[in-house]
């Protein structure tokens, strides 16, 4: 999944980087802070340069908040691609000349958005998705599709300008629905899995009934809105639009 970016960022390697393996993870983090990001004055580098040392994660540790690094979890992977991701922008911003006039290779249909060079089916992607879920709170789905679908939906009706400047707009209130109460409108399974899931789907449909008819409200409203407002034109002598 680090495939690319250690190759943008021109990293050799006799063998495929395995951020698992101690010596491969402390070697890349050191040659990224000497050769790429340049964090630490070169004198403060010597913990870091300590590879073998027990108290190299110490130092890491440290390294990685002076950086600002978000990543608490611990997870290498995702550190790992953290810090590439960072490296990477450095990288650019300090030689925006060098890459401003490299062009992607043509395809024979040229994207109508940049949104469509995105390989969707790729690892980063993949990976960069659930982050973004685990970030959101949104449970993540087996197709990483659906997870960006959760996603998305939670942007747009929870994250919208108008949501974080009145945030009681959209914050649910209110006493607790027991869903073991709800009515299914078909006949009892004996399996309780599928029980709430019939359960779970009846709700989801009356929200998306509740919210057509809302639609509708607001389209009745707004054709009221321009038929109530007639223009008078006296060069055919009659009043209408």
């Amino acid at each position: 999944m680090f495939k690319r970016k250690l190759k943008a960022l021109e990293f050799q390697s006799e063998s495929p980087f395995d951020c698992e393996d101690d010596n491969q993870f402390r070697n890349l983090v050191l040659w990224l802070e000497e050769q790429k990001i340049r964090h630490y004055k070169i004198e403060d580098r010597d913990l870091l340069r300590k590879t073998e040392s027990p108290d190299w994660n110490k130092g890491f540790e440290k390294y990685r908040n002076d950086l600002g690094c978000p990543i608490s979890s611990n997870k290498r992977k995702e550190e790992v691609d953290w810090l590439l991701s960072y490296a990477v922008r450095l990288e650019y911003t300090d030689e925006v000349g060098r890459y401003k006039d490299v062009k992607k290779e043509a395809a024979s249909t040229p994207p109508s958005t940049p949104l469509e060079w995105i390989d969707v089916q790729s690892d980063d992607f993949k990976a960069g998705v659930f982050r973004l879920a685990k970030m959101l709170n949104v449970t993540p789905h087996p197709d990483h599709l659906v997870t960006l679908k959760a996603i998305s939906k939670l942007v747009v009706t929870r994250l919208n300008p108008e949501a974080i400047a009145k945030p009681e707009t959209v914050v649910i209130t209110g006493v607790e629905f027991p869903l073991e109460e709800a009515d299914s409108g078909l006949e009892e399974s004996g399996d309780p899995s599928v029980r709430h899931a019939i359960r779970v789907l009846r709700l989801l449909y009356l929200q998306d009934l509740r919210q057509l008819q809302t639609n509708v409200n607001e389209t009745i409203v707004a054709l009221q809105g321009i038929t109530a407002d007639p223009r008078t034109d006296t060069a055919i002598g009659r009043v209408g639009i």
